[in-house]
């Protein structure tokens, strides 16, 4: 899962350096890579896990107290989506106390969530679900093998290589940085996108809603984590093509939670929680001081109504990324109006309006509308779009 700033960067960084995600990657004019499967002889990233081991526990401690809810879940899950193997992997969840957002795994079968997302997730076991069957799916998966075999292969030159001098000649080929960092990346975004989809499965068979995975996701890029832009060299999807890629996923997961658990309330992760699909802002000149911007959503789980929000920041820097929204943030020193909206988001799309005038709803000087917040009936920040910048 992608996530925020410092944790134990070396450690990680090792564990990173055999993980980023999965499935064969076909490289334009190449022939892919076979990662189907880990050849059984292949043990690195076992003897890696346990040299690194000793370190990661010693930072870290066992998900217990205030955690005892994500244990639970972790035991269900584990129970649901790794029975076939579970003697292989040593399962443990640990909370790593530094405040970050993020989780991450080893390839012995302990899973770190770091203490901020912990407190994210608080005692919904549904949000719990979501975060830990994504890094038991990479566990199961053996995707820290499955990375460490296609880097050799690129480094072997796989992928799109290029022929020094004349192609007649025989000659060494070599594969340009950019574009194995170009592979990597693609090949890494693939195999988040799968250890998305076996999760939701195994989500949805252990009784946990699917539809908890991409509120989860809503909630991190709310708070600012990761990005709502594609990259051809990004690691992980953004939001974007996280919920565009998994669409079907999502309705097939939702399809077997139903006919296992046909009372959801009942369920070990109760009913769905609300989900908002924000997409990008379109904004438009409507006059010599007037703009329209206007914002395409869709709601699932509603009942009632969402609030949307669009939000100013005078903010040089980073901008405050909030969990909640004041119900009169012109009390926040960079603010001096927002523009709010209720909408039961009852269409299959519904759009909503907002008409900005430089008379009214006008931002401070040097402030500039920058975000849209869709919030629940108590504040909570259900999701967010970037605004684009408003044209001259």
């Amino acid at each position: 899962m992608e996530g925020g700033a410092a944790r134990p960067v070396c450690v990680l960084a090792i564990l990173l350096g055999l993980l980023c995600a999965v499935g064969a990657v076909r490289a334009a004019g190449q022939q892919a890579l076979d990662v189907a499967e880990v050849p059984s002889q292949f043990n690195l990233d076992m003897q890696t896990a346990a040299r690194l081991r000793p370190q990661l526990l010693a930072q870290s401690a066992a998900a217990s107290g205030r955690y005892a809810t994500s244990s639970l879940v972790f035991d269900r899950l584990v129970e649901q989506g790794a029975a076939p193997s579970r003697s292989k992997f040593a399962w443990q969840l640990r909370v790593v106390d530094n405040n970050q957002l993020n989780a991450y795994s080893s390839p012995d079968g302990t899973v770190y969530v770091e203490s901020g997302l912990a407190q994210l997730a608080g005692s919904s076991t549904g949000l719990w679900a979501a975060i830990l069957s994504h890094e038991i799916a990479h566990i199961v998966r053996r995707d820290w093998a499955r990375r460490y075999l296609y880097q050799k292969y690129l480094e072997n030159g796989g992928g799109g290589g290029i022929v020094l001098g004349d192609p007649s000649l025989p000659s060494a080929s070599w594969q340009t940085s950019e574009k194995a960092s170009a592979d990597m990346g693609r090949f890494c975004r693939q195999m988040e996108l799968e250890a998305d989809r076996e999760g939701l499965i195994m989500m949805a068979r252990a009784g946990y809603h699917p539809d908890f995975v991409p509120a989860l996701h809503h909630l991190l890029h709310a708070r600012g984590m990761g990005t709502n832009r594609a990259s051809l060299y990004a690691m992980h999807p953004c939001w974007e093509e996280r919920d565009h890629e998994l669409t079907r996923s999502y309705v097939s997961a939702s399809i077997e939670f139903a006919r296992r658990w046909p009372e959801w309330y009942a369920s070990p992760g109760g009913n769905p929680p609300v989900v908002v699909f924000a997409d990008e802002p379109t904004v438009r000149k409507t006059g010599a001081k007037e703009w329209r911007i206007q914002i395409p959503m869709r709601c699932q789980n509603l009942a009632g109504a969402v609030e949307v929000v669009l939000r100013s920041d005078s903010t040089k820097g980073a901008v405050e990324r909030p969990a909640q929204l004041s119900d009169q943030p012109q009390a926040d020193a960079n603010w001096e109006q927002d523009a709010r909206q209720l909408t039961g988001c009852t269409s299959p799309k519904t759009t909503i309006t907002f008409t900005i005038a430089d008379t009214s709803l006008r931002p401070k000087q040097g402030a500039q509308w920058i975000d849209v917040y869709v919030l629940d009936a108590w504040g909570s920040v259900l999701a967010r779009a970037d605004l684009p910048k408003l044209p001259r």
